[in-house]
């Protein structure tokens, strides 16, 4: 079993030379914009290009992160980041959104892509389709047990990456919209607030209105460290640390750590633990054990921890780690009045130097002390491999011990020096695509999703666009309204769901449905002979992302809801849009649950809510119980844009209804029929907004 990539994060300069230092064998940042960690001290691009410079040196790859959600006035930057990327000569980017991908493979084919684990690739089908699309790596969620990860490195035709350290989301990665709606900070666009950091309380007794007080949302760090050498036989080509937003003596600690386990050496638990944690470490989702155990706050004895561990981690990056093996030659002695001195390293990098003094005839054999000068390479990335010795007439002679270490401080820098020069990747021209707008004022038609058959009136069928309902309510759907039934497939997928859902697809493929709303890409593999529309776990956000996904046989795509109707509007690459005008949206999907921290899985009634800390009702619902299940977190407050129907810039607006009673739904469709203003509270989300 091969030892994994150890990635460690760099949110500045000084992060950056702390997991350096320390070990780490890549490190990822991002630069000023377009990354999931904006807040982070960043790189511009002339920082970029020393950071690979100072990387390269040491035999360290950088990846740069370009993974958030862009609009279609960003695409433009978003290209220029790219160029930027390539002309620095890092090693890979990693990618969220297909638009990035797109234009990382047409401006610079030879940059490494990495789909991001905001992307939501959980399965081995998942991991293939990203094959498919390019990419060079998949970066799996974070929720996922050892089996299932096992897996997909069996099934992958690609590397796969695997977080094994550091802060977790509630939310499934890229399923999350609880920042920008709560707090008005998107996470999908790299600036998330941290809301679910706040009291949301599952507690059963809570008097109505009164505030909740526990944190049922925060989850622990997750710590994998343990489970490396596990981890590395199921084939993990890479292990991640995350935390760009925290410190360098972090970073150090935490690859001192990986790289012991690694080694089947003991590492420094409690060191680990106080220099970050939560109350302590989980592993649930790795060890299958998704309980109420997950959850924890940072407390004021952590935060002290802290303080105190941070003088001892700051020790691991004082000096920094020799790694890279140098080969000497030595030639020449007393008859050639000098001697020359190369230097030379694995990559073909070579450097030669001569002594400014005379060797002097020697007494005795001059070898022995020659070699342990040479050796002596602390403070420099450099380690000796190696001497090849050959003496001219007369042999190497005597020099002082100050010479040989001035010719050993000669060549490391200049070899040094040679290993930091960047090479960057050729740019090919690219000529940014220009795509049609949607016109504002017409008014789309409707669609509605509904929870089960029960909740569609009967007389509403007729008047809507398409009906959508879940794949799991197939059978229950009516013939007669199955000829604009579209299945809608689950947006994420644990355990053997992916393989039910292709196999009920496959069943279901001449029962007379008129498509599927995929969610995810790897359902792009297994939905063959069917009319497909994309459904909100895609994500998408701009025309190009739009237009690969219709080249990918996508006929329509719902727009992520963070989408402002300005940015909607330029989403129109020539294949239909669809927006929610209706719904109380899903904020975040999570695998964890929140209701474990009061009652047990086998007594839940499938659901029930979370109380916020300014006394609001969040609705809570449950797919399946145990850990295969995903639980989605709902909005108090409905969407509604039935009286502004036509300043929608899309050709389909879409009500989405979860928990109303078939009673409550027919009244809010009969209102947006009728393009009514709403009977109840409400909000217009973000689409008013500037973003």
């Amino acid at each position: 079993m091969s030892r994994p990539e150890i990635l460690a994060p760099a949110g500045n300069r000084e992060m950056l030379g702390a997991a350096v230092f320390s070990g780490a064998d890549a490190v990822y940042l991002g630069l000023t914009g377009f990354n999931a960690r904006r807040t982070a001290g960043n790189f511009t691009p002339d920082e970029l290009r020393e950071a690979v410079a100072f990387c390269h040196a040491r035999g360290v790859k950088v990846h740069v992160t370009l993974n958030t959600l862009v609009y279609d006035r960003e695409l433009s930057g978003l290209a220029d980041a790219v160029r930027a990327v390539a002309a620095a000569g890092a090693d890979a980017v990693i990618a969220d959104d297909l638009a990035t991908a797109q234009l990382v493979k047409s401006i610079a084919p030879t940059l490494h892509l990495h789909g991001s684990t905001q992307m939501s690739v959980h399965t081995p089908e998942g991991a293939k389709e990203l094959a498919a699309l390019g990419y060079d790596r998949v970066i799996l969620a974070r929720e996922l047990s050892l089996e299932e990860i096992r897996a997909v490195c069996e099934a992958s035709p690609i590397e796969v990456e695997v977080f094994v350290h550091g802060a977790l989301c509630m939310s499934v990665s890229g399923q999350c919209m609880m920042s920008a709606f709560l707090g008005g900070r998107s996470g999908n666009r790299g600036a998330c607030a941290g809301p679910c950091r706040l009291p949301f309380d599952a507690s059963a007794g809570l008097k109505p209105g009164q505030p909740g007080r526990a944190c049922h949302l925060s989850l622990k760090d997750m710590d994998y460290i343990p489970h490396l050498r596990e981890l590395m036989d199921a084939g993990v080509a890479s292990v991640k640390i995350e935390g760009r937003l925290r410190t360098p003596e972090y970073a150090a600690a935490v690859v001192t750590a990986c790289r012991a386990v690694c080694a089947g050496q003991p590492y420094d638990e409690k060191l680990v633990r106080d220099i970050f944690s939560r109350s302590g470490f989980t592993d649930g989702y790795l060890t299958n054990r998704n309980d109420g155990k997950m959850f924890g706050v940072r407390t004021e004895a952590d935060a002290a921890a802290t303080r105190a561990a941070t003088p001892k981690a700051r020790e691991l990056f004082r000096r920094e780690l020799q790694r890279v093996p140098v080969h000497y030659e030595l030639s020449g002695g007393v008859e050639d009045g000098g001697v020359k001195l190369t230097a030379r390293d694995d990559d073909g990098h070579r450097v030669s130097v001569y002594s400014a003094d005379e060797p002097q005839p020697a007494q005795k054999d001059p070898l022995p002390g020659i070699e342990r000068a040479l050796g002596k390479t602390g403070g420099t990335p450099f380690v000796m491999d190696g001497l090849a010795a050959a003496p001219g007439e007369g042999g190497f002679g005597f020099l002082p011990g100050a010479a040989w270490n001035e010719l050993r401080r000669e060549a490391l820098d200049k070899l040094l020096e040679k290993r930091s020069e960047v090479t960057p990747h050729a740019v090919q021209a690219f000529e940014m695509p220009t795509y049609p707008a949607h016109t504002v004022g017409q008014l789309p038609a409707l669609a509605a999703r509904f929870a089960n058959a029960a909740q569609c009136p009967a007389e509403a069928v007729e008047k809507l666009q398409h009906l959508i309902f879940p794949i799991t309510e197939a059978e229950s759907i009516p013939e007669a309204w199955r000829g604009k039934t579209l299945l809608e497939l689950p947006r994420v997928m644990f355990g053997r769901l992916e393989q039910k859902t292709a196999a009920r697809l496959d069943a279901l493929q001449d029962a007379g449905f008129a498509g599927a709303v995929v969610n995810n890409p790897a359902q792009l593999r297994y939905t063959d002979g069917w009319t497909l529309y994309g459904g909100l776990g895609l994500n998408v956000t701009n025309p190009m992302s739009a237009a690969r996904y219709a080249s990918l046989g996508v006929q329509g795509m719902l727009l992520q809801p963070e989408t402002a109707l300005t940015a909607m509007q330029a989403v129109a690459p020539g294949v239909p849009t669809a927006a929610l005008c209706y719904g109380h949206l899903p904020l975040m999907l999570t695998r964890a649950c929140p209701l474990r921290n009061v009652r047990d899985c086998g007594k839940c009634p499938g659901g029930g809510t979370l109380r916020d800390r300014k006394g609001r009702d969040f609705t809570v619902t449950c797919s399946a119980p145990g850990g295969a299940g995903v639980r989605t977190v709902f909005n108090p407050v409905p969407l509604y844009m039935g009286d502004r129907l036509r300043e929608m810039p899309v050709d389909t607006a879409v009500a989405a209804f979860t928990t109303e009673t078939p009673q409550r739904t027919a009244q809010i469709l009969a209102e947006l029929f009728a393009a009514q203003p709403f009977d109840s509270e409400f909000t217009r989300g973000l689409y008013y907004t500037n973003n």
